[in-house]
């Protein structure tokens, strides 16, 4: 019998606090699970006293959902989306939607969407960002995909996704195809470079300034009412103050090897396909790698030595020093992370919202702060904007902290305490506001060693020059061409 609203296929905890914030909103929900038994520990669980209804054979499933049939998908990335989608394909009917709501990587999302298409099946890729407390209570979600589906599930989707202040959904159309989940990509990219410029500001505070984690969670405490205010900065605060059974901080016993799940590694895969210098981001998801080599680290501690300075200045300055290094570093990494999505958009025909996007993040997902506002507020007042470092509020705001931040990276330097992340940021700014770059010699090697060709800054740009420099190379080039 035709009665549910929207069907989900996959009961891990995402897919579950959907489904029951879903119910709250007053959407019926039709669930099923590959392993079946899911669905009854759900109804009987958490599920329980709800309108929530459970099916145990997919063809069960597909007919408990009213036309057009709208199928949401919170399984694995990868296999096991193509392998649901092949399933209930001859169960659908045209004008049907299908929805993934996974980390799906967006190039599966463009084939998914045009393959659809052509069987007149309606295809969403969607991202959804706030892990299980944003699921239940409101996430971010971010569609993409066959346009036509929107008017299908715009009203779920904004109706279950967080809202600002002003009571604004956290929810909009991003655009065709994997769009979506590519916003998607870059917010989880952006959230690698936030955890790893707060770990960054945490080992300077501890090991460089030698606080207890009491310290540590009463300074994050107050850097989240200023303008560092955010989810990361408040669930840091937290951290340091929770302690094990024995009274003893938790923190201090967790091993420090990171795990990772591969979207920030898409985004730097992407970048350099794309040509953009997503150095922020790369170096966070390197500094991962550079964890996960736990052992070789331990006997490499052994055999190389660092600097033994201790130190003596003011602790209080020098903690204002790395709060100011660790918001400059923020808004670097957002800078290049809508770099990123305006080179995105210009490559694959996507007509992306930064403003909106940018609202979209403001609550409900793991990157959400007080600081997203400021760059809505720079793409409304000027839409074409190529970078947010020009808009005057982020330039200002960089001149203001430019002296603390460059005073917490020497002290990182001087200290021995690895500010990858502060450190890139920092080296980017100054690459962006040089007019003047040495790749002038880096080209002159090139056309040295391999015929590769230069421009000169007296012709016009697009005419190429091959100096014989030794005057035995010949006066043959290589093929110009611009990666």
């Amino acid at each position: 019998m035709e009665q549910a609203d929207i069907g989900l296929i996959g009961l891990a905890v995402m897919g579950q606090n959907l489904v029951l914030n879903m119910n709250d909103h007053g959407f019926k929900v039709a669930v099923f699970n590959r392993t079946v038994s899911k669905v009854d520990d759900f109804l009987a669980g958490s599920a329980k006293g709800t309108k929530i209804i459970g099916a145990h054979s997919l063809k069960e499933f597909i007919g408990m959902l009213k036309r057009p049939r709208r199928v949401m998908l919170m399984v694995k990335a990868g296999e096991p989306v193509d392998e649901f989608i092949d399933m209930c394909l001859p169960l659908l009917e045209k004008g049907d939607i299908i929805i993934d709501g996974g980390n799906s990587l967006f190039t599966d999302t463009n084939r998914r969407c045009n393959e659809l298409k052509k069987q007149g099946i309606i295809f969403i890729g969607t991202g959804v960002s706030g892990g299980e407390e944003g699921a239940r209570h409101g996430p971010s979600i971010m569609p993409g995909g066959n346009y036509e589906g929107w008017a299908h599930v715009k009203d779920i989707f904004q109706g279950i996704s967080a809202k600002t202040e002003d009571n604004s959904p956290c929810c909009n159309w991003v655009g065709e195809e994997g769009a979506g989940h590519y916003v998607k990509m870059v917010h989880n990219g952006i959230e690698y470079g936030d955890m790893q410029l707060i770990c960054e500001a945490y080992h300077l505070l501890q090991k460089g300034l030698g606080l207890q984690t009491q310290e540590l969670s009463q300074v994050f405490e107050q850097w989240n009412v200023g303008d560092l205010d955010s989810y990361l900065i408040e669930i840091t605060g937290h951290i340091f103050a929770k302690k094990d059974s024995d009274g003893k901080p938790l923190v201090d016993k967790i091993l420090d090897v990171a795990g990772q799940k591969g979207t920030g590694k898409w985004s730097v895969i992407n970048a350099l396909d794309l040509g953009m210098p997503l150095t922020l981001i790369s170096e966070a998801v390197f500094a991962r790698c550079l964890s996960a080599m736990n052992q070789e680290r331990q006997e490499a501690g052994k055999v190389l030595s660092g600097p033994l300075a201790a130190f003596q200045g003011n602790k209080a300055e020098m903690i204002e020093n790395i709060r100011q290094a660790l918001y400059a570093s923020k808004i670097i990494s957002y800078a290049q992370g809508f770099m990123l999505m305006r080179q995105a958009a210009i490559d694959y025909g996507w007509k992306l919202k930064f403003g909106d996007i940018a609202l979209m993040w403001r609550g409900g997902c793991i990157i959400r702060s007080r600081f997203l506002i400021k760059i809505k507020e720079a793409f409304d007042k000027q839409h074409d904007l190529k970078n947010l470092l020009l808009d005057d509020f982020f330039k200002n705001e960089l001149k203001r902290l430019q002296s603390g931040w460059r005073k917490a990276i020497c002290f990182a330097v001087e200290m021995g305490i690895p500010s990858s992340c502060f450190s890139t940021a920092l080296a980017f700014y100054d690459g962006y506001r040089s007019a003047k770059l040495p790749a002038n010699l880096l080209q002159a090697q090139r056309d040295y060693f391999g015929a590769h060709t230069y421009e000169r800054i007296d012709k016009p740009r697009g005419q190429f020059f091959h100096t014989n420099w030794t005057g035995t190379g010949g006066n043959v080039s290589s093929t110009s061409y611009v990666v």
